[in-house]
């Protein structure tokens, strides 16, 4: 049985992987320091298959610890500080964790013989399209505008071009389009999810830069990527980079509205203009698809109606509680 060790496994993208890999029968270690709580891998925490070690990636020694312990044949690496609002916030912490802790994972990995690593990156690398009308795929210019997208092409050179090729390691960095959608560790600031959940609290969702373009990808299928992944040959995902997603789910803020319009014809819009948008990008993700045979299972109008559905019926009993957001946050009066 192989072992798959996911650092970041309690955050909104691992805590979900984690059930994925296990009922795919790998042995699963996770990795996390918690910050936001432990209680996404309660249904978990007595399988058999599933060892949980709470640390910091930043904590040396404990990590190389671990690492030595429990022998992954792989590492998926998610721990991160996520976003752009959350790395400007405390720019010095991210650089410590996206940048220096997780290039010394990636050196730990290499030299300890893990033969696959796999690297959440992100579409955002590619800021704003050159040509308005075009795709960005994976030989596209990098085109970062923020600390969050600079640190992760930085990464993502020095993984799969500035360092040694050891024998037997097999990286691969995954840049992934915008997510939604639900997960044991639920998030509400992330696009789809905050506006299908101010429409089904009733309140008037206020949308900025409508008509600028971003890639989407439901969290489940992130977990079916990393899947993909581990079981590729080495040939096909190492020393490479893939856009994870599907290129017919590129939408602008406005097609969203439309799609809430639909589940809520009530639904009240107010609109912000704004002229320019750094972060303005269609993605092209044949390459996943034709190379691994990866393919999306959810689609954004499917995901607004999840999320809609679970906040209207008061599945969650407070959606606005700080535990769902990233960065601070205080619900509109």
């Amino acid at each position: 049985m192989q072992t798959v060790l996911v650092t970041g496994g309690a955050g909104y993208v691992g805590s979900g992987l984690l059930r994925v890999l296990l009922a795919h029968d790998y042995r699963v270690v996770a990795v996390d320091k918690l910050a936001f709580g432990g209680e996404p891998l309660l249904d978990v925490w007595s399988h058999a298959n599933f060892t949980f070690h709470k640390c910091d990636i930043c904590d040396y020694p404990r990590l190389d610890a671990i690492l030595d312990a429990e022998r992954p044949t792989a590492v998926i690496h998610l721990a991160a500080i996520v976003g752009d609002p959350a790395c400007k916030r405390d720019p010095e912490l991210a650089r410590r964790v996206n940048w220096e802790a997780s290039r010394r994972l990636i050196d730990q990995c290499a030299a300890r013989g893990v033969r696959r690593f796999a690297l959440a990156s992100t579409c955002s690398n590619y800021g704003k399209m050159p040509d308005p009308g075009a795709y960005v795929d994976e030989r596209s210019t990098l085109a970062p505008v923020s600390l969050y997208a600079e640190l992760k092409v930085r990464l993502e050179r020095y993984l799969l071009e500035e360092m040694a090729r050891p024998t037997g390691f097999s990286p691969v960095a995954l840049r992934f389009a915008t997510v939604y959608g639900l997960s044991p560790r639920m998030r509400f600031d992330l696009t789809v999810n905050e506006f299908a959940k101010e429409i089904a609290l009733g309140r008037r969702l206020v949308v900025f830069g409508e008509r600028f373009w971003r890639p989407y990808c439901h969290v489940g299928d992130f977990a079916r990527a990393f899947v993909a992944v581990l079981r590729a040959a080495d040939e096909k995902v190492g020393w490479r980079v893939y856009n994870v997603g599907d290129t017919a789910e590129n939408y602008t803020k406005q097609m969203i509205v439309d799609e809430l319009r639909r589940l809520d014809s009530a639904a009240q819009i107010a609109y912000v203009e704004q002229v320019d948008d750094p972060r303005d990008y269609r993605v092209n993700c044949d390459l996943i698809r034709r190379e691994l045979g990866f393919t999306v299972t959810q689609t954004v109008p499917q995901g607004l109606r999840e999320v809609f559905d679970v906040v209207r019926l008061g599945v969650f009993a407070d959606p606005d509680a700080q535990r769902y957001y990233n960065i601070p946050y205080a619900p509109p009066r």
